[in-house]
């Protein structure tokens, strides 16, 4: 055999080596690993039902894939610090339908059904699979498998789809469930009942592709105790370079693009914004001192506190949301922190609620911002006056703001910094149902609101300036 040969065979078999054990070559994006280690929702423990909302093409249903075959394998690499089973366990995989399961998950973890040669080409290396049980009625696709653990028993992974219906997932059993895109809500809780009693963990991949449904409105605005959700768009990818982008998204229908590029929750014409997103975002620029700033705040009282910056290009009339604050949960100290870190000489505008009253001490909420030390506007937001009215007679109409701000986006006058990641995953959720707008997931667009609509309260910062006394006794100004 000649060297050429010699040297072809052997870099063959290397590559097949490799091929056949992804898992040990895995290095997580920084996405992936968010999701594979995510503390549950106001606890330090791993999540026990995880979801990843991402956008088309990013790796979310590999990075499961991979999971499921550390969890089958007991092979955890040293990064891990989610969810860790110490025995060989049991696991359930589900998609839409048998067709999608056996060619996206089962392809992911076992490698191409069509070809048996390919057998090991998945995220499961091929030294650990072992008895395979084909399903019935459907070519190509696996019912079952038996998977080596570590500790040298066998780990099961068995397949579902959707369209199976709620009772063909009764009765199981499982350690761990990946449901592959959104799962039916009578889906979804079979497989929070097969976790029941064996204190079990769930991780859903999905593209949100059907809106704001139940499952996605829980995971957004509602999230529980171990629960966590993790979001993840062609940015998070570096996989997805500019060519490749604009590849794909010359095959997408523009009211789909938000969607299979960020991981939006498609809402066509319910949007309250209309606007493509790259029209009003923009790098972070440094502010000049002679630009007027103003702040906002929703109170968070039975919802998230939030604020919102704003600074004032007068010259040119645009405004520019520059920063954003949102917790739920924190003290009024912790959030007058906030607020004065960002500029305590920065006039902060708030809305009518600010005059309900606390209960135990009875104050108004405005008040007891500002007994804490922000420099809560003197009176409740309100819309510009007409010329002639007087102040605060504009009233606090919310189409009217809205219009005003939608005005702004589209003639270039309204721009938010790029890096408000938290700011622009709420103005990509903003939406009406029926023609109103749902008054969910909206603190930050309130906060907007009020900024943008109380420029005639902006200023800047007063800088007092004393002359040292010289040597000869010069006088002081």
């Amino acid at each position: 055999m000649s060297p050429e040969r010699q040297l072809a065979e052997l870099l063959s078999a290397l590559d097949r080596k490799e091929k056949t054990n992804q898992l040990k070559h895995y290095k997580p994006y920084p996405y992936q690993l968010a999701f594979h280690n995510a503390r549950g929702f106001q606890s330090d423990r791993p999540a026990v039902q995880r979801a990843l909302m991402a956008a088309n093409q990013v790796g979310k249903t590999t990075c499961a894939a991979m999971e499921a075959a550390i969890h089958l394998t007991g092979r955890y690499p040293e990064w891990w610090d989610g969810n860790r089973i110490r025995r060989a366990n049991t696991g359930l995989v589900g998609g839409l339908t048998n067709e999608s399961v056996r060619d996206i998950c089962q392809k992911e973890l076992f490698g191409d059904p069509t070809d048996d040669k390919q057998l090991g080409f998945g995220t499961i290396p091929l030294e650990c699979i072992g008895k395979i049980t084909r399903k019935a009625g459907v070519p190509n696709a696996i019912d079952s498998a038996m998977i080596r653990h570590v500790s040298g028993s066998w780990s099961k992974v068995a397949f579902r789809a959707y369209e199976q219906g709620a009772k063909k997932h009764m009765g199981t059993r499982i350690d761990w469930g990946w449901p592959d895109e959104e799962a039916p809500e009578d889906i979804w809780a079979q497989y929070l009942r097969a976790t029941f009693s064996t204190r079990g963990f769930l991780f859903m991949t999905f593209t949100p592709e059907d809106g704001i449904t139940k499952v996605v409105h829980s995971l957004i605005n509602d999230l529980k105790p171990g629960q966590a959700l993790i979001r993840a768009t062609w940015d998070d990818a570096p996989h997805m370079n500019h060519d490749r982008r604009e590849q794909l998204l010359m095959q997408v229908p523009a009211h789909q693009r938000d969607m299979r590029s960020k991981g939006v929750p498609l809402m066509g014409s319910g949007l309250v914004y209309q606007i493509v997103e790259s029209e009003i975002v923009c790098d972070p620029i440094e502010i000049p001192s002679y630009w007027p700033r103003v702040a906002a705040v929703d109170f968070g009282i039975g919802h998230d506190f939030a604020g919102v910056w704003v600074a004032w290009d007068r010259d040119r009339d645009i405004i520019y949301v520059y920063d954003c604050y949102s917790k739920p949960g924190q003290l009024i100290s912790e959030n007058v922190s906030q607020l004065n870190r960002r500029g305590k000489w920065i006039p902060v505008i708030w809305p009518h609620d600010g005059l309900n009253r606390e209960p135990k001490s009875g104050k108004p909420y405005a008040d007891l911002y500002r007994d804490e030390g922000a420099n809560m506007w003197h009176t409740q937001f309100a819309n510009p006056p007409t010329p002639g009215e007087e102040e605060g007679k504009g009233g606090n109409s919310v189409e009217f703001g809205i219009a005003e701000i939608l005005s702004r986006m589209q003639t270039g006058r309204f721009k938010v910094f790029k890096t408000l990641s938290q700011w622009l995953e709420e103005f990509r959720m903003y939406h009406r149902e029926d023609g109103k707008i749902v008054k969910q997931f909206d603190d930050l667009m309130d906060a907007t609101r009020y900024a943008a609509l109380s420029l005639r309260h902006a200023t800047t910062e007063v800088v007092r300036i004393r002359k040292q006394l010289a040597p000869m006794g010069a006088t002081n100004w």
